[in-house]
């Protein structure tokens, strides 16, 4: 999209409040939609408003669509319900849908009931009723339809007719009399099977489709494994009732994508950079309490008695391990998670194949394991954390047995964490996150002081 300069944005400002409509236009009627929905997110929406008043219908519908959904939730706010209307009428069912769910249910009642045409309003209440993760959520109702026993002159001209209001075309679909779907029949075939006397001799039957009710981010990975720009949507007797384009898929992949990336940064929910301040806390807040606790607890761990206590008076070299143990503990059970969701997202990993999985990880683990705690061994053997040479010793065991422990923990509960919540259906990403770092901190202190203290008491004979 193109990007305003601070003068320009100025310019556009004075001449909406000098409301000089006219210079307005000028200066934005030769702009593509995605354009000018690049120049609305830049103003205010009273700003915003003004502009889409002066656009035509079909533009203002484009460039609606464009918005982001913050954006265009603060415009539906001020715009017309019969402006909103007509621009319905000109998108896509699926579009529409995407629009209009973003008002309640009143003000989505009024506008579908503003809708002159009866055909797309009716798309729109049908699609309303499936589920936005769902296929049926996503799938448009715009497509070109014909019968298995049309000869190919019928074809021909029943899909010119049903192109007139089509933007893209990728696809024919075949049905029965039942409208059960059959087959796909490419464009292609009108030119090298001009004379077929029935469609269904020459259509490629069986085609991939989905259910109405197939999760969306299942639809994705159908996508990219056939290579699909179009698939059709079934009901549950195998009526064809949609189809799902590749931009749709698109725009899903990337919103999922922008999702598991706030959730591993420690974001409870979707925010912008433009978002409110207190939305802004809202969002990081819940996070940063559970690093706190975890903190407190870590505290607490360090300084939980006299025998912790006692254990840093006798040994003060431990304390500067202690960011490297909780710091290793993170970092590993964090690589080890966002490669299990990474493999859960992208249905490289079945759920089903999950313990062989934990094998694996296991092994990689103790490998891992194996090098780092080495290589701490051969520093602190070069580079005493005590001068007493006993000391010495039991620090650098302590921490070499610690470590080696604290990975192979955070590679198997990184790796297990995503997949159980997998199973209980709930957003695996957020493992990647601040939780699987702190469970480590925690855990990896309790096996730091538990070896320290096992071994200071087994090779002193000193009880704390």
């Amino acid at each position: 999209m193109k990007e305003y300069t601070e003068d320009y944005l100025k310019q556009i400002n004075e001449l909406i409040d000098n409301k000089d409509e006219a210079q307005v236009l000028e200066q934005i009627k030769d702009m593509h939609p995605a354009d000018i929905a690049e120049l609305v997110s830049d103003l205010d929406a009273n700003e915003a408003l003004f502009i889409m008043q002066l656009l035509d219908e079909e533009t203002a519908a484009d460039v609606l669509v464009e918005l982001d959904e913050d954006q265009r939730s603060d415009l539906l706010e001020l715009m017309p319900h019969e402006d909103l209307a007509r621009q319905l009428e000109q998108m896509d069912a699926n579009d529409a849908v995407d629009v209009i769910q973003e008002l309640d249910e009143e003000d989505r009642e009024d506008v579908i009931n503003r809708i002159d045409d009866v055909e797309q309003a009716g798309d729109i209440v049908d699609l309303l009723q499936y589920d936005e993760d769902t296929a049926g959520g996503h799938m448009s109702t715009e497509m070109i339809v014909v019968n298995e026993n049309m000869s190919m002159p019928d074809c021909i001209k029943a899909m010119r007719e049903q192109a007139e209001d089509m933007d893209e075309i990728y696809n024919i679909y075949v049905v029965d009399d039942d409208n059960k779907l059959k087959g796909i029949f490419p464009l292609k075939t009108t030119i090298t099977n001009p004379s077929a006397n029935k469609i269904k001799y020459v259509m490629e039957p069986d085609p991939i489709s989905v259910k109405t009710d197939t999760p969306i981010d299942d639809v994705a990975l159908d996508f990219e494994k056939y290579d699909l720009v179009a698939m059709p949507v079934v009901d549950s007797i195998g009526r064809l009732v949609g189809r799902i384009t590749v931009d749709d898929i698109m725009d899903q992949v990337r919103e999922q994508s922008e999702r598991d990336y706030q959730l591993a940064s420690g974001l409870a929910t979707d925010v912008e950079t433009d978002d409110s301040v207190l939305a802004q806390v809202k969002a990081r807040l819940p996070w940063l309490f559970i690093g706190l606790v975890g903190g407190i607890a870590n505290a607490m761990i360090l300084d939980g008695g006299d025998g912790e206590s006692a254990l840093l008076q006798v040994l003060p070299g431990m304390a500067l391990f202690i960011p490297l143990i909780g710091g290793t503990g993170g970092n590993v059970g964090t690589q080890s998670s966002a490669i299990v969701v990474q493999g859960l997202a992208n249905g490289s990993l079945n759920i089903r194949h999950s313990m062989k999985h934990l094998i694996k990880e296991f092994g990689v683990a103790v490998l891992n394991a194996i090098i780092i705690s080495a290589l701490v061994f051969l520093y602190n053997w070069l580079f005493p954390a005590d001068d007493d040479p006993t000391k010495a010793q039991i620090t650098t065991m302590a921490v070499t047995i610690s470590l080696f422990c604290v990975i192979l923990f955070a590679s198997v509960f990184g790796s297990f964490v995503p997949i159980v919540l997998e199973k209980l259906k709930i957003d695996p990403a957020i493992a990647t996150g601040p939780f699987v770092t702190v469970t480590n901190d925690i855990v990896g202190m309790i096996i730091y002081m538990g070896v320290s203290t096992w071994l200071i008491t087994t090779f002193t004979g000193m009880m704390l």
